[in-house]
């Protein structure tokens, strides 16, 4: 579980991020929460987003995809969530730090 700083952290860090994982007219299926799932383990920190064709709400979608992956949702503006896993097998100067001063 993420606090509120953390959460505000991972936000501006995301802020510059393209959205990497798309929700389509299937819905959230087994190969896009694979799909995440990778960039999570790549990245730890991603940008998602749920076309309007989606049978779900961006809010729902997010919250399947961060249940499935072990992720926490950070954030869920319109169409477009992001999602952060820590993955402590990345070198420790590459991980995306949620405490890091501004």
């Amino acid at each position: 579980m993420l606090t509120s700083k953390q959460r505000a952290c991972l936000k501006g860090q995301a802020n510059s991020y393209e959205p990497i994982v798309h929700v389509g007219k299937g819905g959230v299926i087994d190969t896009v929460v694979k799909q995440a799932d990778d960039a999570l383990t790549a990245r730890e920190l991603i940008k998602g987003k749920t076309l309007e064709t989606a049978p779900c709400t961006s809010r729902e979608a997010a919250e399947q995809i961060a249940a499935q992956t072990n992720a926490d949702v950070v954030q869920v503006i319109g169409r477009v969530f992001i999602l952060y896993r820590q993955n402590r097998e990345i070198p420790k100067e590459k991980r995306i730090d949620p405490n890091r001063k501004k």
